[in-house]
């Protein structure tokens, strides 16, 4: 006689078991599917992944990466690192980099000053068409910094930068116009970039046109205009435009006469130190 030992009997009865559930319709437990977790790596620090890329040679990185050391931004600020990385991306031709080099050069910061490199990255930077650069060049030939006075060069690199729509330059050509600087005088040639800047919001250029609006030099005269491009100025704390608009609302030219706006208009200016607005007030 064959003797079913006692745990296969067991075995057997749970399977029996088993069958009769399912005969009976009823659903036995399923065994719980074991799930491995997937572990989820934290993304990498931005500035971790961009002192990589500088070191692979990025051009871009490494302007990026001095730049950051220039302004401290998400790092100590290190005049010296930040000339160094930079160093590498303007040796790539990138002309942000050859730009603020020379601007370093210029101030002495992080590295010693010296006007021939400053203009040496000015102009590298200047060639790829960078406005800012066109610009500083602009104003160094016009006043001889670091290199030999030169109004027509200075003309040269404002025309440059301002057809890219620099405001300073579009300003500084309309003053050369205005007074024959490197070029013939030419009033409309002065009104429409000082038209050029003002729609900017350049301050000056703005109360410049108002005043020419007024007098009718290079426009014809037109006191709505005047007073218009006068506000825009003075909204700016531009003191003569402030000034002006005293005296127009004061007089009445081209405006209701109104000596409550007069007196404001000529506090404000005063209060920066405008000697005649100051002069007026204590009349």
């Amino acid at each position: 006689m064959n003797v079913i030992s006692i745990p296969m009997l067991a075995a057997l009865l749970l399977l029996l078991a088993d069958c009769g559930a399912q005969a009976a319709g009823i659903k036995s437990k399923a065994a719980t599917p074991i799930v491995k977790k997937k572990v989820s790596t934290p993304p990498e620090d931005p500035f971790l992944l961009l002192q990589k890329a500088a070191a692979r040679g990025d051009a871009e990185a490494q302007y990026n990466l001095g730049w950051k050391y220039s302004k401290g931004d998400g790092v100590l600020k290190d005049a010296a690192k930040s000339f160094e990385w930079l160093q590498k991306a303007a040796a790539q031709g990138h002309a942000g980099a050859q730009f603020i080099l020379g601007v370093m050069y210029a101030k002495g910061d992080g590295t010693s000053k010296n006007a021939v490199k400053t203009i040496e990255w000015f102009q590298k930077a200047a060639n790829q068409g960078h406005a800012e650069a066109q610009f500083f060049l602009g104003v160094m030939h016009t006043y001889g910094e670091g290199v030999p006075k030169d109004v027509s060069k200075a003309m040269e690199w404002y025309q440059k930068a301002a057809a890219q729509g620099h405001t300073e330059a579009q300003y500084n050509l309309g003053w050369m116009y205005s007074n024959g600087e490197g070029v013939r005088k030419d009033i409309a040639k002065t009104v429409e970039w000082f038209q050029n800047a003002a729609a900017q919001q350049h301050a000056e250029a703005q109360y410049n046109l108002g005043i020419m609006y007024r007098d009718g030099e290079g426009v014809t005269k037109d006191i709505a205009k005047a007073t218009e491009w006068l506000q825009k100025a003075a909204d700016q704390q531009h003191a003569d435009a402030q000034y002006n608009l005293g005296l127009m609302y004061r007089d009445g030219e081209g405006v209701t006469k109104d000596s409550t706006k007069a007196i404001e208009w000529f506090q404000k200016a005063a209060s920066q130190g405008h000697k005649k607005a100051q002069f007026i007030l204590n009349m």
